[in-house]
């Protein structure tokens, strides 16, 4: 008998767990008098909750049945400046991410228990309670699936109205931590990855869509202080530039990978929702301010983090509407200049070569304005686009009186051929990210004149254009930015390791595009370049040795055999 009183209580039984119950229900307020007893009662529940759901299916009846979630509901509007609501958020999380039954989570989700957790008026003052808060909320979001989801939105009639789980996040999505920031976007991919078409809608509508703009807006914001380690003047040490420099980069990488991971859900409405802000805010505003003027001005970024931002875009995000919205609007100048200014030769002959170049500039005007991943069927709401196009055409002043001078001097050319270092540079790798990419449409690759498929025409309603006519827009040029090239490896002035690197690659690929080899001016600077440093003559030799260029073979020989390599 008197074993019995001290034998130990089975403390994951119905019956302990309905004392529990019992004494969590005699709790009428909470503060800091009875705060210690409330938690230890909140943690017991969670943890015999979480036994009962694996091992006593009992125990999570007895759970159902006496509806404990609402008496958690009911301790966080009876607390008293208490902080009880972090341990409760806390001990919910734990229960929700380790309950496995189907069943039990649909339970959990049903009758707005949820719904009334998130939404309670929480007292965000800067304490611990925002971790716990997001906690809980990524918990639910791993949760979720087709069949629970339903269980967190409000519908009237076909449409969803409120989605606290998803709208209560976003509050979070610019906080100051980054592990807040990283929990926010992986609840949020969670929540696209369920694929529900109201849902999306909901999303797709403002003012939830405005989520998009803001993350576009906060990209612009790091593109701005980028440039401001970029065009220091002299106010910091070396060192410290450049990690500032290495961190802003750093930052707007992490942003990019995210928008691609937005992208790779593959819903259609978010990627256009996604791109059309991403153009609008931030691609094209880039795009016009440094083609229109190649300085520095007023609240506009320089041109030399506009390029970088731009192909780093390109890289990280790309896609077809991205590569072929930039490839547009880059080309477009050029390809205009091409049919306002007609080369020489017999008139006849040039009246129809530019009239047929028009109807591929009609072409390439609705590459940029449509949507190449939609097939058609919606196009891109290119606003911005369309406020600005005629304005920055007009800010070219094309002279017709010397065609080969205004192409240099406008649009990306301008960097092409000026004499920064790692504008020229930056301006080539954007070029070349463009014409390599498999997105490029066919049009855009053909009058690039980059395009390693020179045997494809132009598909337009006159197939008959010539590739002569391609190679007018780049290729012509090809001499000019070889030399500019083989320039910066002959600089006097010591250049960095990763400039070297970028000359050298960008030379490499540029000789797979050129089949001529180099021209007499080249072949001057190759002269010159037997007295430079041997780290130059690596990267030099290095270019060579990775390019079919059969010319470049030769020359490639002639270096080694003057025994630069090896030096």
């Amino acid at each position: 008998m008197l074993r019995s009183l001290w034998r130990s209580i089975d403390r994951f039984s119905v019956q302990h767990f309905q004392y529990v119950i019992n004494e969590l229900r005699k709790i009428k307020v909470v503060d800091e008098h009875n705060r210690e007893l409330v938690m230890n009662l909140l943690q017991s529940v969670v943890e015999i909750v979480t036994y009962g759901d694996r091992q006593d299916p009992h125990i999570f009846e007895c759970f159902m049945e006496r509806q404990v979630l609402a008496d958690f509901v009911r301790i966080l509007k009876i607390s008293q400046e208490s902080k009880i609501d972090g341990p409760l958020l806390q001990y919910l999380s734990i229960m929700i991410q380790n309950m496995d039954s189907e069943h039990a989570i649909f339970y959990c989700f049903s009758n707005g228990y949820m719904n009334n957790i998130i939404l309670h008026p929480y007292k965000f003052d800067g304490g611990d309670l925002a971790p716990y808060y997001v906690s809980f909320l990524r918990a639910i979001s791993n949760k979720i699936n087709k069949d629970t989801l339903c269980l967190l939105v409000n519908v009237q009639g076909d449409a969803v109205v409120s989605f606290p789980l998803y709208t209560e996040a976003l509050r979070f999505a610019q906080h100051e931590e980054k592990m807040i920031q990283t929990a926010i976007r992986a609840l949020v991919l969670n929540i696209y990855n369920v694929s529900d078409d109201m849902v999306y809608q909901f999303i797709s509508t403002p003012p939830v869509s405005e989520y998009f703009s803001d993350l576009v807006r906060r990209l612009s914001n790091l593109c701005f202080c980028l440039d401001d380690f970029v065009y220091d003047k002299g106010k910091m040490d070396a060192q410290k530039r450049r990690d500032g420099v290495i961190l802003e980069a750093d930052k707007i990488a992490d942003e990019l990978h995210y928008f691609k991971d937005i992208l790779s859900v593959g819903e259609p409405r978010l990627t256009r929702l996604v791109t059309e802000n991403l153009l609008n805010g931030l691609v094209f505003p880039l795009l016009f301010s440094f083609m229109a003027s190649k300085n520095k001005n007023g609240s506009d970024l320089s041109a030399i983090t506009s390029l970088y931002i731009i192909s780093c875009l390109l890289q990280v995000v790309g896609g077809r509407s991205m590569i072929n919205n930039v490839a547009g609007v880059i080309l477009y100048h050029i390809l205009n200049l091409n049919v306002r200014i007609p080369s020489e030769g017999n008139a006849s002959d040039v009246h129809d070569d530019v009239k047929t170049f028009s109807k591929c500039l009609n072409e390439v005007e609705r590459v940029i304005c449509y949507d190449p991943e939609s097939n058609g069927s919606e196009s891109i709401n290119v606003t911005y686009l369309g406020a600005h196009w005629e304005g920055f055409m007009s800010s070219f002043n094309i002279n017709s009186s010397n065609s080969e001078i205004c192409s240099k001097r406008s649009g990306i050319f301008a960097f092409v051929f000026c004499e920064d270092q790692s504008l020229l540079l930056a301006s080539i790798f954007l070029l070349l990210i463009l014409t390599e990419s498999k997105d490029l449409d066919c049009l855009l690759s053909s009058m690039s004149g980059l395009s390693e498929k020179e045997d494809e025409m132009l598909q337009t309603d006159d197939t008959s254009i010539s590739k002569s006519v391609d190679e007018s827009i780049f290729i012509r040029f090809m001499p000019e930015i070889l030399n500019a090239l083989l320039n910066v490896l002959a600089f006097q002035q010591p250049l960095s390791i990763m400039m070297l690197w970028n000359a050298g690659w960008c030379l490499q690929k540029l000789l797979n595009f050129h089949r001529e080899g180099l021209n007499g001016d080249n072949l001057l600077l190759f002269t010159f370049l037997n007295n430079l440093p041997n780290i130059k003559i690596h990267y030099l030799c290095w270019s060579l040795l990775f390019t079919t260029n059969p010319p470049m073979v030769k020359h490639l020989h002639i270096l080694l055999g003057k025994g630069w390599l090896m030096q």
